[in-house]
């Protein structure tokens, strides 16, 4: 019995990149001495234990053999006999196929340290076609691995092509797409992703709600890349690069599908269009099974982000309105999450970068000059029922309009700078002026 160190662990280490999760192979070994030696048996479809106190992962060799469609259409061979070699090569990248024995000596039967070094994703054989999932792990280690300066080798990406063309890709299950998706939410840049999904034929198939808004147009002067899809990769783009969390990068993804709904005879206008969104986003968390923390933050910034960039030229009455629309009173984070994500599709604009936005500021401001106004204190002077409601909104929309002026005076450069070139603010004026 042999124990070795391999996949990520290994190719991490030999990139000089934190990893806390680590794998091993077993050679020479059964799933009957694995027992008797404490490892407790996890998974299904092949034998993987866990070790008793560090809970690493030690699977033992096994080779492979496609039966059927998707991820799961496969059998396994994993007697004793199998080689660390053998192991190795039925996996799906070169780097990602790298050993590590207890000696510290590696093994590498695929050159994967090579193509560490020159930064190239690239698959081991023709075996890679027989697993769709492989399509979006690829995706997800060019997103992970893009500030390294990976790229995916020409051969790997036709292959992937080739297996969206024959249909491969249309069995993989719901749970098995969010599982690569959201690992791209928790680390890695979403637009890269998206973006490789898109080249290889995969975003149609998987994500077509995102890939629907490619060549939808928006007006020039709010998006000079003029195109929805690119706009969405800039947002998400932004949102990675700013440290966004993940449920906010996710209701960025979702944000403008309803601008695919759009009247076309009205193009490049996009009225309503969060609103519109919001049974997309039903229909595609439904069909992923993506989890309901995820579905109520999408569906609010979809619903609500058009106000927010609006917000200057709202009054205290509609501000307070929004905030009890995303009932932030109840759930607070959700004006962060609002908010941050209507930076994002502000700044996520060619030239925009670096433009002023204040829209955002003053909801989050307005919120902080409220929220620690209790229901409580109505009641402790005897109002009830619907009273109490009234007359904590008075509170509210007192405390607002007192605090409005200094905000904007503190903020006059900025709104300034940022009025200028604002279509809505050059509309409100020309109207006062007749």
């Amino acid at each position: 019995m042999k124990v070795y160190l391999v996949g990520g662990a290994v190719r991490d280490k030999l990139l000089n990149i934190p990893n806390q999760d680590y794998d091993y192979v077993v050679v020479g070994s059964t799933v009957e001495e694995m027992l008797s030696r404490g490892f407790h048996q996890v998974g299904n479809s092949f034998p993987v234990f866990l070790e008793p106190k560090t809970k690493d992962e030690y699977a033992l060799a096994r080779k492979e053999k496609k039966e059927g469609h998707g991820y799961n259409g496969f059998c396994f061979d994993f007697s004793p006999d199998i080689t660390l070699e053998e192991d190795l090569v039925r996996r799906d990248l070169t780097i990602n196929a790298i050993a590590e024995d207890e000696n510290g000596n590696i093994i590498d039967p695929c050159g994967g340290q090579e193509d560490l070094k020159n930064r190239i994703l690239r698959h081991i054989g023709p075996s890679f076609s027989e697993d769709p999932l492989r399509v979006l792990r690829v995706a997800r280690f060019a997103a992970r691995f893009h500030h390294l300066g990976f790229s995916i080798a020409p051969e790997t990406m036709e292959l992937m092509k080739t297996m969206v063309k024959q249909g491969e890709i249309d069995f993989l299950t719901p749970e098995r797409i969010f599982l690569e998706f959201e690992n791209v939410l928790h680390k890695g840049a979403l637009d890269v992703f998206v973006r490789i999904l898109r080249e290889c034929g995969a975003l149609k198939v998987i994500f077509p709600e995102l890939d629907a808004l490619y060549g939808i147009p928006a007006r020039k002067h709010w998006h000079p890349e003029v195109d929805t899809g690119i706009h969405m990769e800039l947002c998400l783009k932004y949102a990675c690069e700013h440290n966004y969390q993940p449920i906010e990068k996710f209701a960025l993804f979702c944000h403008d599908f309803g601008k695919a709904l759009s009247d076309k005879n009205l193009l490049p206008s996009h009225t309503n269009h969060g609103k519109k969104g919001v049974p997309l986003i039903e229909n595609f968390c439904d069909r992923l099974r993506i989890p309901n923390h995820y579905r109520k933050v999408a569906k609010l910034v979809a619903s609500e982000h058009s106000f927010v960039h609006l917000a200057l030229y709202k009054t205290e009455d509609q501000l307070l309105q929004l905030l009890k629309n995303i009932d932030a009173f109840r759930n607070p984070d959700n004006v962060g999450y609002l908010t941050n994500c209507c930076r994002a599709d502000f700044h996520g604009r060619l030239g925009f970068e670096n433009l002023p936005y204040t829209h955002a500021q003053l909801v989050d401001d307005i919120f902080d000059a409220i929220k620690e106004l209790k229901p409580t204190e109505f009641f402790k002077q005897g109002y009830r029922g619907i009273e109490i409601s009234r007359k904590l909104d008075e509170s509210r929309l007192k405390v607002m309009a007192e605090f409005r002026p200094i905000w904007n005076e503190n903020h006059a450069e900025e709104i300034k700078a940022e009025r200028k070139e604002d279509p809505e603010w050059i509309k409100i004026k020309q109207s006062q002026n007749r």
